[in-house]
């Protein structure tokens, strides 16, 4: 066979297809948005536009017949009509390994830590890959992450997917940093999308601290990236956690923010046209966040799992915001964190009366969950009746169930409280929670629990 006999097979008989490397021209620029023409390239892919002092990458992010739009990645400047715009053609692969650990990178997995360049014979792709759910391993062992309230009232599971609820400033970065390093999983990776710059040291220094590090990959990209970056982050961190599954190793994924990562899409898609559905969010947005989300979890039974915990910004504190709506549908349970709550001094500000464990009764025996049903019922009827207690209109004795929980309020609200440096084993955690309901159970005649 010739060489055009050889060329002419490989074209029908394989997915290789040689391409020219033919550079297009930009027509028009809106806001971030590039438009341009003369070349042949596919959604998602990366090109290179010409500008007066060198030239800058941008992502394919739609098109419209023969035009095609891009999302520049860095900032632009000195851009001109029939600006050179030319297809990347190789592939956007990232070095992986443990060379990662104790690193810190952007979204486009370059060294921010100037530790010096990152070098692996392992590479990703960042597209990820799709697992068949038939062939994951069901969740059934649990996941230790250090923190009392969650490993006694809310057990995580390993390849348990967590939302993390709160308002700005209820301690949900803080909650985060203890997470990474009292948890008992091999690896940690930490994706901070669309925050304020200043904290992406802060949480580096002063909240994962240089033990926390050893063994996490940071994945940093503050709000000041444009909106393809941002997302590149948290697709990065995904693509990571996945890599050390796959080694068989058990991952805790933590992304700050899935919001963060849903109003980039926004941005992106208002900017090429897609139209509002809900609240200014385009249904594309609705769309992605699935698809983030479904690559986390565990891999095939005997394999590696990715247990995620994801923090959503309810603005205003409202939990019906469109992000948290479709965040709390998709995830496997809730954490909620109260503004209230953080106001009284109680650290973590966890609720536990609004937060929920989804896969808790796979993973726990039966005592212990009615164990943490018993202290949340407790917990409730104190809370239920916090105004009359507080007004003095309360007579002890009028109900017993009541007069217990009045009883132990200060023990119970010591125990969902937790310092920055402390860290409660599972095991520990569940003793501490037997020796409250035991005094529950030891009290006094007049006031022991119904039933």
């Amino acid at each position: 066979m010739n060489s055009h006999g050889a060329l002419a097979w490989i074209k029908q008989n394989s997915d290789f297809t040689p391409q020219p490397k033919v550079s297009g021209q930009l027509t028009r620029m809106v806001g971030l948005t590039l438009e341009a023409v003369g070349c042949k390239v596919k959604v998602g892919d990366r090109c290179w536009v010409q500008q007066q002092d060198g030239q800058i990458e941008a992502e394919v992010v739609g098109f419209d017949r023969d035009k095609f739009f891009l999302m520049p990645i860095e900032a632009v400047q000195g851009l001109e009509p029939g600006a050179a715009v030319t297809p990347i053609l190789d592939g956007h692969h990232i070095p992986v390994g443990d060379c990662l650990l104790g690193r810190v990178i952007d979204g486009g997995g370059k060294p921010l830590d100037d530790k010096g360049p990152i070098v692996s014979q392992h590479s990703l792709n960042m597209q990820g890959k799709v697992i068949n759910p038939m062939r994951r391993a069901p969740i059934r062992e649990p996941m230790d992450v250090g923190i009392r309230a969650i490993n006694a009232l809310l057990t995580v599971g390993r390849g348990q997917r967590l939302g993390l609820f709160a308002g700005s400033g209820v301690g949900k970065s803080m909650l985060l940093g203890m997470m990474t390093r009292f948890t008992s999983a091999d690896v940690c990776v930490v994706a901070l999308v669309g925050e304020r710059g200043r904290e992406v040291q802060e949480f580096i220094q002063d909240i994962l601290g240089e033990e926390g590090l050893k063994r996490a990959v940071v994945v940093a990209s503050p709000a000041d990236d444009s909106p393809i970056m941002r997302m590149r982050a948290a697709t990065l961190a995904t693509s990571v956690a996945e890599h050390f599954r796959d080694e068989g190793k058990n991952v805790l994924l933590l992304m700050d923010s899935l919001t963060r990562f849903g109003q980039a899409q926004r941005e992106i898609a208002l900017s090429i046209g897609e139209p509002p559905a809900t609240k200014g969010y385009p249904p594309s947005v609705f769309a992605k966040i699935p698809k983030l989300v479904e690559r986390t979890g565990n891999g095939p039974p005997g394999g590696g799992s990715i247990t995620a915990f994801y923090t959503v910004l309810t603005e205003g504190d409202d939990l019906q915001d469109p992000i948290a709506d479709a965040a709390r549908a998709i995830l496997d349970g809730h954490v909620v964190l109260s503004r209230a709550l953080a106001e009284e001094g109680q650290y973590p500000a966890i609720d536990i009366e609004a937060s929920i464990s989804r896969a808790m009764p796979q993973i726990v025996s039966a005592a212990m969950l009615k164990s943490a049903q018993n202290f949340k019922h407790l917990y409730s009827v104190y809370q239920q009746n916090k105004d009359l207690i507080g007004v003095g209109a309360y007579t002890p004795g009028a109900n017993r169930e009541l007069d217990v929980a009045v009883r132990l309020q200060p023990v119970m609200k010591a125990f969902l409280g937790q310092g920055l440096d402390e860290s409660l084993s599972l095991q520990d955690s569940n003793e501490g929670l037997q020796l409250i309901l035991n005094e529950a159970q030891a009290a006094p005649p007049g006031a022991a629990t119904n039933g």
